[in-house]
């Protein structure tokens, strides 16, 4: 992992003082940057978006797809996690914890937002940072990279059915529109421009490509911390009013990823499958697109929203808490059959 992706929770809570005392002290031109919307979407944040998620997807090699049914066993445990389990039992969470049992705690104006945001953070799968949770663990490349390949070509379809369907039963208005307007600009566009940037580079070499990944990873880890400035310096004063909401938050974000790692590991066993599989099957099924989820929070609900605030914790715990399942299933590799 380099400087940026090992001390992410670091870099996440700076941001977070920084864009707090900043939006105190400057509020214009945050305030600015926030009402520069077309559709409901906000420019600013679609610009860095695109930064966060192009150098990412440029991992993604379409080919992997054939190599989907060398690991079959792996490859259905991981997309039921992702597609059937995790959304459903984050909804679940945040509906008991959220919705019931912290909720004289919470602003009673932003419960259901909280609620929102949480589900959006659930409802797509971790796309970059697999990789490197995966070689963590030395987990099989091939899987890896066809395991994501599969769910990025899944979630253009799927993402926005399950969120509305988890919106709606959650009885919270969902703007489709906006919904599959950010479909289309935050996995369609960047994904194809990607892809089309990909073949360029590998057309003149792999080690082009290699090179201006690198040179990339920086700015994508930048946009998202410019992102998280600007969110938390619109934030800063309900924040300030309610510190102890972050932490409760965290709470049903640890539980899920704990679970979903924890089943992950268990189906692949059960069935059979090696752990060069199982253990980035179970990272792939826990860790969450957290850019996806914080883009798609602010189009559907605004900066201000307790939506936004949710994804953004989930964000600040990504780090810490995949390395420690990362140091889980590092501990159950020495008997595993």
């Amino acid at each position: 992992m380099n400087i940026f992706e090992r001390y992410l929770t670091l870099w996440v809570a700076l941001c977070m003082a920084g864009g707090i005392a900043l939006g105190a002290f400057l509020p214009a031109p945050f305030q600015a940057l926030g009402r520069a919307t077309v559709a409901q979407i906000n420019i600013p944040i679609a610009l860095l978006v695109w930064l966060m998620i192009v150098p990412m997807l440029m991992r993604i090699d379409p080919a992997a797809l054939r190599q989907v049914g060398r690991h079959w066993r792996g490859i259905t445990v991981t997309l039921g996690i992702n597609w059937l389990v995790k959304p459903f039992s984050m909804a679940l969470l945040a509906w008991l914890f959220v919705g019931w049992l912290f909720r004289p705690l919470l602003p009673a104006a932003q419960i259901d937002s909280y609620i929102a945001g949480l589900i959006l953070l659930a409802a797509a799968p971790c796309t970059a940072m697999v990789f490197v949770w995966s070689n963590l663990v030395d987990g099989d490349a091939e899987f890896t990279l066809s395991q994501v390949a599969l769910n990025d070509a899944i979630m253009l379809i799927a993402f926005a059915p399950i969120v509305g369907l988890l919106l709606g039963i959650s009885a919270i208005a969902v703007p489709w529109d906006t919904l599959v307007l950010s479909v289309v600009l935050f996995i369609l566009v960047p994904l194809v421009i990607a892809q089309v940037w990909r073949s360029r580079l590998l057309a003149a070499g792999a080690d082009v490509l290699d090179r201006m990944r690198a040179r990339l990873g920086p700015v994508s880890i930048c946009a998202l911390l410019a992102t998280l400035v600007l969110l938390f310096a619109l934030q800063g004063q309900q924040i300030i009013a309610q510190p102890m909401v972050i932490l409760l938050l965290a709470v049903p974000i640890l539980i899920q990823v704990y679970f979903n790692a924890g089943l992950a590991l268990l189906l692949n066993r059960s069935c059979g499958e090696s752990f060069a599989v199982a253990a980035p099957s179970a990272l792939i099924g826990a860790s969450n697109f957290f850019e996806l989820a914080v883009a798609t929070a602010i189009a559907l609900f605004g900066f201000e929203s307790g939506a936004a605030l949710a994804t953004v914790v989930g964000v600040l715990v990504e780090v810490p808490v995949m390395l420690s399942v990362v140091a889980i299933a590092r501990r159950l590799r020495p008997g595993w059959r």
